[in-house]
C-alpha cells in the first residue's frame, strides 16, 4: 500500500496520516472504503492523498487479504496462564490450517486494545481473535478493524450494538450455569456466608458469574450482604490486595468465597493468612478456569474447568469456518464448564 513520487521516494500510510493530522489505522480504513470514517475526516485524508500523490492498488490489497498467511490473537492478560493455554491452542489449530498467529494483548485497557487492533490490522491479517478488554465498545473495535475483517469474540461480550453487516461470530463459557454450580457446592458444605470476589462489574463475564452466584443464593433463601462482593482486577496480586475487605470493618464476614477466576482465587488464598484465615481449613475458595496451577497449588483449588486449550482450537476452527464462507450467518457458541472438586472449598466448620 505505497506508491512512488516522481523523485522515487516512496510514499506510506505514515506520510499520509502525518500531512493531515489522523492516525495510520485511519488512512487505512479510508482507503478500504470503510463507512465508520466521518465524511470531514474522510474528505480531508481523501485531499492529503491526492496531494502527495498516493496511489493506492486495490486489486493487489484485496488479492493479499484473500492469501493473508496470518491470525490475529489479541488477548486481554497475557500474564494469566489461562491465556497462555488459550493461546496455544489457537496457535496449533491455526499452524495445521498455515496460518501464523499475530499475538497482542491489551492488560485488559480498551485504550490499548484499540492501539493493538489498529497496529495489527495494518500487518493484514485473514481475521482476528479477540479477548476483549473491560469497557471494550463495539463501534470502537469496529473503528479499529473495519468491517471486512473476520473477527471470532472470546468469553466476553462489547459493549453497544454490532452492525448486522459484521459478520462476527462469539464463542462464549457457559459463566452463569459455572458461578451458580460453585456457589452450591460451597452451600451444600455448609456455608451461608459467602462472598463474591474479584473481577470487575463492567465486564460481561463477570456480571454473568455473579448472576449465578446470586442465583444459587437466592434459590437457597440466603442473605447477600453488599460488601461481600468484593471487585478488583483479576489477578492475582490485586487480589491478594483486597483480601482485606472481605473481614475489615464488618460484623459478620464470610466463610467462603466464589471467586472470578482461579488467578484471583490463588490471590486471595494467599491475603487470607495476613488475615489469620486458611484457604481449605477456615474458609472456603472456589476459582474458574482450572488452570494447570489449580492442582498444584497449597491447598489444591476448588474450580470451574473450561479447557483452556480446547477453546483455543475451536475459536481458531470458528475462524477458518468463517475465512471460508464469509457470507454465513454470525454464530454463537457457549462452551460447557465442569466443577473440579478439591482441597479448597473445605466444609464449614
Amino acid at each position: 500500500m505505497e506508491s512512488q513520487t516522481p523523485v522515487g521516494r516512496k510514499i506510506t500510510l505514515n506520510d499520509i496520516a502525518a500531512g493531515c493530522g489522523v492516525s495510520r489505522a485511519t488512512v487505512s480504513l479510508v482507503l478500504r472504503g470503510s463507512p465508520l470514517v466521518n465524511k470531514i475526516t474522510r474528505a480531508r485524508v481523501e485531499e492529503e492523498l491526492r496531494r502527495q500523490g498516493y496511489v493506492y492498488n486495490r486489486a493487489a490489497a484485496n488479492l493479499r487479504r484473500r492469501t493473508s498467511s496470518s491470525v490475529a490473537l489479541v488477548i486481554n492478560e497475557l500474564a494469566n496462564p489461562f491465556f497462555a493455554e488459550f493461546a496455544a491452542g489457537v496457535d496449533e489449530t491455526l499452524g495445521a490450517a498455515g496460518f501464523v498467529t499475530l499475538l497482542g494483548s491489551t492488560g485488559d485497557s480498551a485504550e490499548r486494545e484499540h492501539a493493538v487492533l489498529g497496529s495489527l490490522i495494518e500487518h493484514g491479517p485473514g481475521g482476528i481473535i479477540l479477548s476483549p478488554a473491560e469497557d471494550s465498545e463495539a463501534r470502537k473495535v469496529l473503528a479499529a478493524v473495519g468491517t471486512h475483517t473476520p473477527v471470532v469474540l472470546f468469553n466476553r461480550e462489547l459493549g453497544g450494538e454490532l452492525p448486522e453487516y459484521a459478520h462476527w461470530d462469539r464463542l462464549m463459557l457457559d459463566n452463569e450455569r459455572g458461578a451458580r454450580m460453585a456457589t452450591e457446592h460451597l452451600i451444600a458444605q455448609g456455608h451461608r456466608h459467602i462472598a463474591f470476589f474479584g473481577g470487575h462489574d463492567h465486564a460481561s463475564s463477570t456480571r454473568q458469574r455473579y448472576a449465578g452466584y446470586r442465583q444459587a443464593m437466592q434459590a437457597a433463601g440466603l442473605a447477600i450482604e453488599p460488601q461481600w462482593r468484593v471487585q478488583s482486577t483479576p489477578t492475582r496480586t490485586d487480589a491478594a490486595r483486597a483480601a482485606g475487605a472481605l473481614f475489615e470493618g464488618q460484623a459478620t464476614v464470610p466463610t467462603a468465597a466464589v471467586c472470578y477466576n482461579d488467578a484471583v482465587a490463588l490471590g486471595l488464598m494467599l491475603g487470607l493468612h495476613q488475615h489469620g484465615r486458611q484457604a481449605g481449613r477456615d474458609f472456603a475458595v472456589t476459582g474458574f478456569d482450572d488452570i494447570a496451577e489449580a492442582a498444584m497449588s497449597m491447598p489444591s483449588l476448588t474450580t470451574l474447568s473450561t479447557a483452556p486449550r480446547a477453546r483455543g482450537r475451536q475459536a481458531a476452527d470458528m475462524l477458518l469456518a468463517r475465512l471460508r464462507d464469509p457470507q454465513a450467518p454470525s454464530g454463537t457458541l457457549v462452551a460447557p464448564v465442569d466443577l473440579v472438586v478439591r482441597e479448597s472449598s473445605c466444609p464449614h466448620s
